[in-house]
């Protein structure tokens, strides 16, 4: 009678534990097709949102209605008080949103931020098409070689990249003196520190996210929609507008929300690249927590411009989403 070999009994638990491992995957999978797997799989995302979404912003409303107590740690009145006699009270202090409405330099710094998120998104989404237009109708291999280059600035840090165009936009730096070289811009002016240099560095910040979903939407397309419109007489410009260009308004509203969303609250880039006059709701944010110590107040900004943000986008996915219903029901 043969010994057995001793690899054997090794080879034998690994064959083991991979079919068992399967056969975890399976049952999982089965879960998950079931009413209670479905519940779970929607209740962690929904679990994560809520500590990490929810819960800060429900602690930065409660401040945000307090009233500022300089000298104590945390700077701010508490929202419940009790009397001598044990009673609880409710405060609640609306000064703050007042003082948004009343001080013009709130009101010019929420302005200021929506253009230039504004202004920037566009000029993203002017310079995106193309890139991400070419990429859709590039080959397999190029395509992933474009992608590479278009997620390549991600490999370092926005703060690294926005420091770095310093160089680049004062007044010695290379884009000062190429436009001063073209008539563009005044011999020994900078484009640093200027409302210019704002746009700039937003736009090269954010333009991959821009980039990325129209170039998953355009992939989607059916280029041969294009040839039917050629047969059909249509020139290449109206075959953009009427094929092309409206298949691709899923990637165009994604990618303005991914860029227009963080670009309302930027404190980096117009902190370092703008100037004085860049005052931007962030740069607000930043100055009422940490130098004026006024906490209720920068809260209530911070709440205001959440509003500002979050309910037109709500406004406009209820308008797109009964319109899709009409269209399907047509």
């Amino acid at each position: 009678m043969s010994a057995a070999r001793p690899g054997n009994g090794i080879w034998s638990f690994w064959a083991e534990f991979v079919h068992n491992l399967f056969g975890w995957f399976r049952a999982v999978g089965t879960e998950f097709r079931t009413r209670r797997g479905r519940f779970l799989v929607t209740m962690l995302p929904m679990l994560w949102l809520l500590l990490f979404f929810a819960v800060p912003f429900l602690i930065v409303l409660k401040i945000s209605f307090a009233e500022a107590v300089f000298g104590q740690s945390p700077p701010y009145s508490a929202m419940i008080e009790r009397s001598a006699d044990g009673a609880a009270s409710l405060r609640l202090h609306a000064g703050s949103y007042a003082l948004l409405l009343q001080d013009p330099l709130y009101v010019a710094a929420y302005l200021k931020s929506l253009l230039f998120a504004g202004v920037s998104t566009l000029c993203c989404l002017l310079l995106g098409y193309p890139i991400a237009y070419g990429i859709a109708r590039a080959r397999p291999l190029w395509r992933m070689f474009l992608l590479v280059l278009v997620i390549l600035p991600f490999w370092t840090s926005s703060l690294l990249r926005t420091y770095a165009m310093i160089g680049m936009l004062k007044a010695n730096g290379m884009l000062s003196t190429t436009l001063a070289a073209i008539g563009l811009l005044e011999p020994g002016a900078a484009i640093l520190h200027t409302d210019l240099a704002v746009y700039i560095g937003i736009v090269y910040n954010y333009l991959p996210f821009m980039v990325l979903p129209l170039t998953a939407t355009l992939m989607r397309l059916d280029f041969r929609l294009l040839e039917a419109a050629a047969d059909l007489g249509a020139r290449p410009w109206q075959g953009f507008l009427r094929v092309t260009l409206p298949l691709s308004m899923p990637g165009i509203m994604a990618g303005a929300l991914l860029v227009f969303i963080p670009a309302v609250g930027e404190f980096v880039i117009p902190d370092i690249l703008g100037g004085p006059d860049a005052l931007t709701i962030g740069r607000v944010l930043w100055t009422e927590f940490f130098t004026n110590r006024d906490w209720p107040l920068a809260a209530a900004v911070a709440v205001a411009m959440l509003l500002l943000i979050v309910i037109p986008t709500l406004v406009f996915e209820y308008v797109e989403n009964r319109r899709e219903r009409r269209e399907a029901h047509a």
